[in-house]
């Protein structure tokens, strides 16, 4: 990145420019033209470097002629397609702000975040573009729309050849502002819980954490030669992958079409991909299926798992599909853009299963006590993590109460996330905060209890949710039985009770399901989870 970046301040002669993610990614794509970008395991299509060059400087072009400048929002919401990162690296070129968000979105959703993002511009498919036209009207909002594919009011095809020049590549020249105040992407979250905001992560924020997710490898460019993408574009390590793969060069594999197991299975076997990141719970499912042994993983040099407790059974698992493969586990928020702790799950000299790792080399950090707000010294005892670095996001975009709340006076940001370290400082993760069940005056943690059951032979996959009570939150257990195994309501209850205090019992029930709910972003999705088990207790 320095040797990069220093050609790039070179040539503008502004030092600020080592930060400026639409010259760095310009300079990127200049530098191996012939260089594999992109590939849609979906359709079988790819893009080299060139195209994609030629592509997004014609976008760029597109999007001034509609007037857009340096602030103003676009929106993205669609698979993940060959066009997808065309207008994402165009708006970066001109400092216009990128939104990416969940495609399945409904219209009451789409109005809520349009409402926030006010944006210029909207990239859908045409068979959301009438949902699309019916939020915005609610607010009386009118950017233009355009869809990816033909149907819509404006095709992207259309889009450029009527208002992106084909002028010269080499004659283009980026936007000049500030990184450090340009905001780059609205990177939407709402935690487990409330309503949905928008962390504003700045260019320089994503330029200079962005490396850190590489600091474990030595050869540079292309340190591996292909990252399966299997997040859909509002997630961040979609996000982070889409804007570092043309800067230290590596393909990205992604798919249009949904991610499913045996999908997953075919885009690994045909293209054998060397690194990707999976949630804890969607890797759990692509063990699931009869045959994933016809799954050849041991393409992988590396699996990163994040998003979710990440327990040593799943580790395990893992490594009986890949012995030779590595497994790291992760922990990453949206307001850090990038990761925050790492764990070699798999380093045979020191592992230390269930821990999330140590801080990245960017990163301050502080173990708050939630009661007193005093700073932990000691280990073993849970704290709230504070951080504050180079990659913390100024705030919440277009929300000061939300950012009043989420940081110190002195700059501090309180990630909501309850964790401990133990006397060699690796950190493990315990909790979100508003997560923690409250029986009578007990807290109740949901992973825990998670981790207790995953013990049984008979259990594949498990997540404890709560269900309302007079006395507080009963816990209820819902559980995704391994194939050929009958484990009972009784024998998961009893395991409990063998393993934790009387607070913690399965007050609420045990409950059988073929799978776990996910979200967009293959985390396990907490409040479809409550509604099920809401649900199938009023039917019993």
């Amino acid at each position: 990145m320095g040797e990069l970046t220093s050609r790039v301040v070179a040539e503008s002669g502004k030092p600020s420019d080592r930060h400026h993610l639409g010259k760095i990614l310009l300079q990127s794509l200049k530098d191996d033209a012939d260089f594999v970008s992109q590939i849609d395991g979906g359709t079988g299509e790819s893009e080299t470097n060139v195209k994609v060059l030629a592509r997004t400087v014609r976008c760029a072009i597109a999007l001034k002629s509609r007037g857009l400048r340096r602030g103003d929002v676009i929106t993205l919401m669609a698979p993940n397609h060959i066009d997808l990162a065309i207008p994402f690296y165009a708006a970066l070129y001109l400092g216009v702000i990128v939104s990416p968000i969940d495609m399945t979105l409904g219209v009451n959703e789409l109005q809520s975040n349009f409402e926030v993002s006010r944006p210029k511009v909207v990239f859908c498919q045409s068979a959301r573009a009438q949902d699309v036209q019916q939020a915005l009207k609610k607010i009386e909002l009118d950017p233009f729309i355009i869809t990816f594919d033909k149907g819509g009011p404006c095709s992207f095809i259309e889009f450029l050849e009527k208002y992106g020049s084909q002028s010269s590549v080499e004659k283009f020249k980026p936007t000049d502002f500030d990184p450090e105040a340009t905001i780059a992407i609205l990177i939407a979250t709402s935690g487990t819980t409330g309503l949905p905001k928008c962390a504003a992560a700045t260019q320089k924020n994503f330029a200079v954490t962005g490396p850190y997710v590489w600091t474990r490898y030595t050869k540079f460019p292309t340190p591996t030669k292909m990252v399966l993408i299997a997040s859909p574009v509002q997630w961040m390590t979609a996000q982070v992958m889409i804007l570092m793969s043309p800067v230290i060069r590596f393909t990205r594999l992604q798919s249009s079409q949904s991610l499913t197991q045996r999908h997953t299975y075919d885009l690994i076997n045909t293209y054998k991909p060397t690194y990707t990141v999976f949630s804890p719970t969607f890797m759990t499912t692509l063990l699931i299926l009869e045959g994933a042994e016809q799954c050849d993983f041991s393409c992988f040099e590396t699996i990163t798992m994040g998003g979710g407790k990440v327990s040593a059974e799943l580790v395990g698992e893992v490594k009986k599909l890949t012995p030779n493969t590595e497994v790291l586990i992760g922990y990453a928020i949206s307001e850090a853009s990038t990761m925050v702790f790492v764990n070699d799950a798999t380093n045979d000299r020191n592992p230390i299963l269930g821990s999330v790792g140590k801080p990245i080399g960017c990163w301050q950090y502080r173990l708050i006590d939630v009661q007193t707000q005093e700073d932990i010294s000691e280990a073993y005892k849970n704290g709230e993590i504070w951080l504050k670095g180079p990659g913390i996001v100024k705030g919440y975009y277009e929300n000061p109460k939300a950012t009043a709340e989420a940081f110190t006076k002195d700059g501090w940001f309180k990630t909501g996330d309850m964790v401990y370290r133990d006397e060699n400082y690796n950190f493990f993760f315990v909790e979100r905060i508003k997560m923690l069940l409250k029986y009578m005056n007990h807290q109740i943690s949901p992973l825990e209890l998670e981790a207790t059951i995953r013990q049984h032979p008979g259990v594949l996959d498990v997540a404890v949710t709560g269900i309302p009570d007079k006395r507080g939150e009963l816990p209820v257990a819902c559980v995704v039985r391994r194939p050929g195994h009958d484990v009972s309501a009784e024998e998961i209850k009893q395991l409990v009770k063998e393993n934790l205090s009387d607070s913690k019992q399965l007050r609420g029930g045990v409950l059988f399901l073929d799978a776990i709910p996910q979200t967009a972003t293959t985390k396990v999705h907490r409040r479809k989870l409550k509604e099920i088990a809401l649900n199938m207790i009023a039917d019993q």
